[in-house]
């Protein structure tokens, strides 16, 4: 498709702990059995000015105001606003999340996302592909196995270098527990690169998350907190 400052290290090791540990129990489930499958498809759409401006909240205004939106629709994602700077922001769902994450199927789960150039050419097919199967109605493991064949056949391009999003918005949710989290920054690097990073090494302000990572796509996110959200205001986390 053509279309800062860090947290302290201990804030952000309660931060992941938080946002990615262990499923909370809600009335003595956990969500593996509040999230079993996929919900009817209107739980995950969103009125589309609503999700417009959703979309454009993860990046800054001087670079989503240029940026490309796309809105999910009943058949995938839609292009709605044609944007000049070559950046594309929309909000993601969970099916684009970990396989082995517990809340793959929540249907209050949003991500605004706003991907650069090169993040929108290498990564974004990624997020696009994986709804294309869910909304064509395939369970997680059948995404899993379709998302496996696709890289076997080489139908999504290589990983751009510099790919890179935006998760700077306030109004997200990315998951029950965790809510809007914390303002962040992804790049992506190919599998096993991430230790000329240093991330997830001891006193490393760098993640490695849990949603690629080479299962199966073979692409490493890293994760790194910063202290404002979009609109500049401070993470007060």
């Amino acid at each position: 498709m053509n279309r800062n400052q860090f947290v302290p290290v201990a804030a952000l090791t309660f931060a992941l702990i938080c946002a990615f540990a262990a499923p909370r129990r809600v009335a003595g489930q956990d969500n593996k059995t509040l999230y079993p499958n996929m919900a009817s498809l209107d739980q995950y759409l969103m009125d589309r000015d609503a999700e417009i401006a959703l979309a454009r909240s993860a990046a800054p205004p001087s670079i989503a105001k240029d940026a490309t939106v796309m809105v999910l629709g009943k058949h995938g994602y839609e292009t709605v606003v044609e944007g000049t700077n070559g950046f594309v922001c929309m909000v993601g769902r969970t099916w684009t999340d970990g396989f082995d994450r517990p809340e793959f199927w929540n249907p209050k789960n949003r991500g605004p996302a706003c991907y650069n150039p090169q993040a929108a050419r290498s990564v974004l097919p990624i997020d696009l592909m994986r709804t294309r199967f869910a909304l064509a109605g395939q369970s997680k493991e059948e995404i899993h196995e379709s998302m496996k064949a696709a890289i076997a056949k080489g139908e999504l391009p290589a990983l751009e270098p510099g790919a890179m999003i935006y998760m700077l918005s306030k109004q997200g949710c990315i998951n029950d527990s965790a809510g809007h989290w914390h303002p962040h920054l992804m790049f992506y690097v190919p599998l096993g690169d991430a230790k000329t990073w240093g991330a997830g090494e001891p006193g490393s302000p760098i993640y490695v998350a849990p949603r690629f990572n080479g299962a199966p796509e073979p692409v490493t996110e890293l994760i790194i907190v910063v202290s404002e959200w979009s609109d500049g205001t401070p993470d007060a986390h």
